[in-house]
């Protein structure tokens, strides 16, 4: 009753609550805010470089310089930077005149100064064009299989449609590195990629074909997404939701992306929106979150499409997939469902009709022959070319290891799983 009779109590306990009024809303508003719920990581920010082969460690030197800038900034702002790389130009062009053996010793002194440096190479597709030679991937099984960092890919579909010659040499390098690298891992750093256009952040996709000097940047953000989806109700208020969480942190990215630009000189190109997992950050605990049930399981589909839809509808400037991608041997969840069966070929390319994904690190019997693997690369390609969609394979069958068996892989990106039988249907 202190100030029941005081002539100034209203005023008082007007001000004292209008306080209170203004401090709970700041409040909600701070929890509601995208900034302060889910936070993305960020996957790489990629250099693109016009190798010189005569001059490479100084571009490198150069290229390092820019990403190290962009990463000190990022990570200022609470953004943390898991890698920094570097993608060239396809390989072919810039190792014209080297014996098969010197090319391969001049990667080898590439990948040594990756591995002392700090930062992961990407040197582009073999038989970017449908005319080159399938010897160029024969090349790059050989260079992959001698090296420890480098990644590159091979096209097996394009703008002109399903690259044939491109399909039959990248089953080939598949089956080669199953057999020539520890545990067969060295598919890991292989992709057949189809439909992907240049200036792509992530691997093994990763290339240009202009004058490069420019850089992306490539998302680790299953993290929001499982936020987003975390309660939702109904589809739509899930979409809307995923797009103001993750519109706030694009947005803020590129605003920091066009500084290093104004800074560094190095033209920011765009981000790959795709929500990358990785082990327990992982899309498949998102799609989970959504549809109530295990991931390949009835919705699964339904939500593939959601997130696609609505990574397409944030106002940046988008380069690479821009779509979802289901990394079998990167993400937890997506581990254990493949290892429990409910996951399959078939089913990962259902979803690839309303998303960017392909076939990524999907482990297979060492049992597979050429020919089969011919038939799955055939499948992705003929979905890209129809949808006119980038789709990428990684595929990974594993030498004396057969249907029950678990991976034996050994690195930080990978999970072990259970291989599945490979069942290629009625002939």
């Amino acid at each position: 009753m202190l100030f029941a009779r005081s002539p100034r109590t209203p005023g008082l306990l007007t001000l004292f609550l209008a306080t209170a009024l203004l401090c709970q809303t700041a409040i909600a508003q701070q929890k509601s805010s995208p900034t302060t719920g889910a936070k993305p990581k960020i996957r790489t920010v990629t250099a693109f470089l016009n190798l010189d082969r005569a001059q490479y460690k100084e571009q490198i030197a150069e290229a390092l310089q820019m990403l190290r800038r962009a990463k000190t900034i990022f990570e200022s702002r609470g953004y943390e930077v898991e890698t920094i790389r570097i993608a060239t130009q396809p390989f072919p062009e810039y190792t014209k005149g080297l014996t098969p053996q010197q090319t391969i010793t001049f990667f080898k002194d590439l990948d040594g100064l990756a591995e002392k440096e700090n930062f992961a190479p990407g040197i582009g597709p073999a038989m970017l064009n449908v005319d080159d030679p399938e010897s160029q991937a024969d090349l790059l099984a050989d260079i992959i299989t001698n090296t420890k960092h480098i990644r590159g890919s091979i096209v097996i579909a394009g703008e002109d449609g399903v690259r044939w010659r491109g399909i039959g040499a990248a089953a080939r390098a598949i089956k080669k590195l199953e057999d020539s690298t520890e545990h067969s891992q060295g598919n890991f750093n292989l992709g057949a990629i189809a439909v992907v256009p240049p200036l792509s952040p992530f691997f093994t996709a990763a290339y240009h074909t202009g004058f490069g000097h420019q850089f992306a940047i490539g998302l680790e953000s299953a993290n929001v997404v499982a936020e987003a989806f975390r309660d939702a109700t109904d589809i739509d208020s899930a979409r809307q939701k995923l797009i103001t969480m993750l519109s706030g942190a694009a947005l803020e990215i590129e605003r920091h992306a066009n500084r290093i630009d104004q800074e560094t000189g190095w033209a920011y190109v765009g981000i790959d929106l795709s929500p990358a997992p990785l082990k327990d950050v992982s899309i498949g605990v998102a799609i989970e979150n959504l549809i109530q049930q295990p991931f390949g399981s009835a919705g699964t589909l339904t939500a593939a499409g959601t997130i696609t839809a609505a990574i397409k509808s944030i106002a940046v400037r988008q380069t690479g997939y821009n779509g979802l991608m289901l990394p079998i041997l990167e993400d937890t969840r997506l581990a254990e469902r493949w290892s429990q069966g409910r996951v399959s070929l078939d089913g990962l390319l259902s979803f690839s009709a309303v998303c960017g994904t392909g076939l990524d690190t999907v482990p297979l019997p060492g049992d597979i022959t050429v020919e089969q693997l011919d038939l799955i690369l055939s499948d992705v390609a003929t979905l890209a070319v129809k949808w006119h969609k980038p789709l990428a394979a990684r595929l990974l069958p594993v030498k004396g290891k057969g249907p029950g068996d678990v991976t034996e892989f050994k690195d930080p990106f990978l999970v072990n799983a259970v291989i599945q039988p490979y069942e290629p249907g009625p002939r």
